[in-house]
């Protein structure tokens, strides 16, 4: 009688754990680490002990370790990597997969263990206005770094990978993010902050420079639109950026705060008259895919990243990055329903075959298992 085939065995990390889903790559972890359990892999997930007052060792399936970390704003997500990797390497696992380029530099130390690795290395850090001086130059030589150490680089979107060849001269293997669509959402929800079906235009992202929040609500005021804005999202922690921004006064603004009733969030979307989107540094992002899962009318910044997912103007206008722009861009929607009602009706479609969650789920297989071959 054959042995039975011994079950692949992977080690994720560089995000905040399992269950919890607060970002774009917790929410990854969450919709690739379960479909890899239901295909029979060993999944085990490095979890920021800190955020987990409850501590299951095994969770749907996902085997979940909880790592330690030096508790500080920059440095804990780099040190909960570095004692996440110890673990993993004195394991017994087959492949080590991690997330965020600023965890580049530790994949000397899965290479010296002899450890098969792939990072997932997300966007152009060290341009983000929140890395500024030392900071900034960390993430670019990390960026580096990764490319050196690191068996496989995986890109989500092409652009990125084109960045990477221009700048590390490293290839990398582009695996999109999923998006997992929703039709027909009811508007009762909203109902909460005493909005109106097409009512409203949607900010939704983290309150941060890279967002260009201020940018967009500068615009909007500027308009003559008798719509509200509403902002979705905060930042963590106490920040005068931010602050400036909640602080504004005016009867069109609404600032919800985080919305974790993914109800609530998922019928905020639905029922814009048209979302916003100014991130600038990433390539796929998750908060533009919700918006063409929903069925949003599309309003984004003008960046190679946004340009790919929205397919050069199939699925949403765009904005320049200065105020008179925005305004113009919120006037000329409000004059055209019948063109934003267009985007709305053919938004889901742009989420083609490279945004499902399972076909991304093969493509990470099929990594796993060259590595090991290999």
């Amino acid at each position: 009688m054959a042995a039975p085939e011994k079950k692949l065995k992977v080690a994720i990390m560089g995000a905040k754990g399992y269950p919890y889903v607060y970002g774009g790559y917790d929410t990854m972890i969450k919709e690739l680490g379960e479909r890899l359990v239901i295909k029979g892999v060993h999944v085990r997930v490095y979890n920021h002990r800190a955020l987990f007052a409850d501590r299951p060792r095994f969770v749907n399936g996902i085997e979940c370790i909880y790592t330690p970390a030096i508790e500080s704003k920059s440095l804990t997500q780099l040190t909960h990597t570095f004692f996440s990797m110890i673990h993993a390497c004195f394991s017994d696992v087959d492949v080590i997969f991690v997330v965020n380029s600023g965890n580049g530099p530790f994949g000397l130390i899965s290479k010296l263990f002899g450890k098969p690795t792939a990072i997932n290395v997300d966007g152009l850090e060290w341009l983000r206005p929140k890395w500024k001086g030392l900071g900034s130059k960390y993430f670019f030589w990390a960026s580096k770094m990764a490319t050196k150490f690191y068996d496989q680089i995986i890109n989500d979107s092409d652009e990125m990978r084109r960045v990477y060849l221009e700048l590390f001269k490293a290839d990398s293997k582009v695996i999109a993010y999923g998006a997992n669509p929703r039709e027909a959402v009811e508007s009762k929800p909203i109902k909460k902050w005493n909005l109106a079906s097409q009512g409203y235009l949607l900010i939704v992202g983290r309150l941060v420079p890279d967002n260009n929040a201020d940018l967009i609500i500068e615009g909007f005021l500027k308009s003559d639109s008798l719509r509200k804005l509403v902002i979705v999202g905060d930042v963590p922690f106490e920040d005068a950026w931010a602050n400036r921004l909640k602080n504004l006064k005016d009867e069109r603004l609404l600032f919800t705060g985080y919305v974790k009733d993914p109800n609530e969030l998922a019928a905020l979307y639905s029922h814009c008259y048209a979302y916003f989107h100014g991130h600038e540094f990433g390539g796929t992002n998750p908060a533009m895919l919700k918006a063409l899962g929903y069925g949003c009318a599309i309003l984004a910044l003008d960046t190679p990243f946004n340009q790919e997912m929205l397919q050069n103007g199939k699925h949403g206008w765009y904005f320049e990055k200065n105020p008179e722009s925005l305004k113009e861009i919120v006037e000329k929607a409000e004059a055209e329903p019948e063109k934003m009602n267009e985007f709305r009706l053919i938004a889901r479609s742009g989420l083609t075959q490279k945004y499902n969650w399972d076909y991304v789920t093969e493509q990470y297989l099929e990594v796993f298992f060259s590595l090991v071959k290999n």
